[in-house]
């Protein structure tokens, strides 16, 4: 058997989608598991073991691009698939498996896909609150609930790439390191002040740890604002790798700081001790898939789930002072108390 997953556009959805996969290979030992992506989440999903093949679909967000679809839809009939799995909820990501004529395409109901798709679940989102368990769901018959536990996600590390990317920007680990990742593409009202994780890391620094700024290009401003405001305790290392090379940084991390972002899920898998921070989100859609310690003021107007504070103030991150997450991180290890 060969299924294609229609993977989700978000970096934390697609690792909340790795126990989909799991429990695939679970129900079907011998099938070959592949997934169609976006560029942005390619990465991710070759670090997944239950994956073979990664077919990326150079898509671009709110368009239809029914040629380039139907282009895909060509390669894909190529590789003979019994079954399509779609997990995004629109109308467009169901074109593809329907135009290659894969026989078997499970799916939600979404924007009005009957036809597009053959297997049709219907949401319950009371019964399923996370989006772990919706995509897992799909592994099973119409009706029936996700196997739980959740299985694990999990990413494998390239270790030649983690000491060729360690030469290559002059990091040394004769101290433990602490990662912190200062970005959230969704909008300010994720992310924590820059004041804030510079006064982190200076704390860190004082207790002899390694500190590294880990984000993409969009990121890189904002770690050189943290790195200089720490006045030299933080490196920023924000655009100056590509995502494998991050994952593969994160790994030899003693504890992650993070925003809620994809690289919260991209440390979760990796198996990290975790402090999670949460403004204007909620851990209660999307929480991380190992345990971790979620932080979160739960002040009277959040969860907003605004990518701008609609009262200005911000007052969900602003008000969560560093001694707070240094606490947490305390709890994962004492002597940083």
């Amino acid at each position: 058997m060969r299924i294609l997953v229609v993977a989700p556009n978000w970096i934390g959805d697609a690792l909340l989608a790795q126990p989909l996969f799991a429990r695939l290979h679970e129900k079907h030992p011998d099938a070959a598991l592949d997934a169609l992506a976006p560029g942005w989440t390619a990465p991710v999903l070759r670090r997944m073991p239950e994956l073979e093949a990664i077919t990326e679909a150079p898509l671009e967000h709110g368009r239809l691009q029914l040629g380039l679809r139907w282009r895909l839809a060509r390669l894909l009939r190529e590789r003979d698939y019994d079954q399509a799995i779609v997990l995004p909820n629109t109308f467009k990501s169901a074109l593809a498996p329907f135009f290659a004529r894969i026989p078997r395409r499970v799916g939600f109901l979404g924007e009005s896909r009957h036809g597009l798709l053959n297997v049709v679940h219907r949401l319950d989102e009371e019964a399923l609150p996370l989006m772990a368990e919706r995509y897992a769901q799909l592994a099973e018959l119409p009706g029936e609930p996700p196997r739980r536990p959740l299985l694990p996600a999990r990413l494998e590390v390239d270790e030649a790439n983690l000491a060729i990317a360690i030469a290559r920007l002059g990091l040394e680990r004769s101290r433990p390191v602490v990662a912190l990742c200062p970005g959230a593409e969704y909008g300010p009202a994720k992310r924590w002040p820059a004041r804030h994780f510079a006064a982190l890391a200076r704390t860190l620094a004082e207790r002899e740890r390694n500190v590294w700024l880990i984000g993409s290009a969009a990121d890189r401003p904002l770690g050189d604002q943290i790195a200089q405001a720490s006045r030299g305790a933080a490196t920023n290392l924000c655009g100056r790798t590509d995502l494998p090379t991050a994952i593969d940084l994160l790994s030899v991390a003693e504890a992650v700081v993070t925003n809620d972002s994809g690289l919260l899920h991209v440390a979760s898998a990796l198996g990290r001790p975790l402090v999670a921070l949460y403004g204007s989100s909620s851990p209660d859609h999307t929480p991380p898939l190992s345990s971790a310690r979620l932080v979160s003021l739960g002040i009277e107007c959040s969860p907003c789930f605004a990518r701008e504070c609609p009262l200005g103030h911000f007052r969900c991150l602003n008000d969560l002072a560093p001694d707070r997450v240094l606490a947490e991180l305390a709890e994962i290890d004492p002597a940083l108390a």
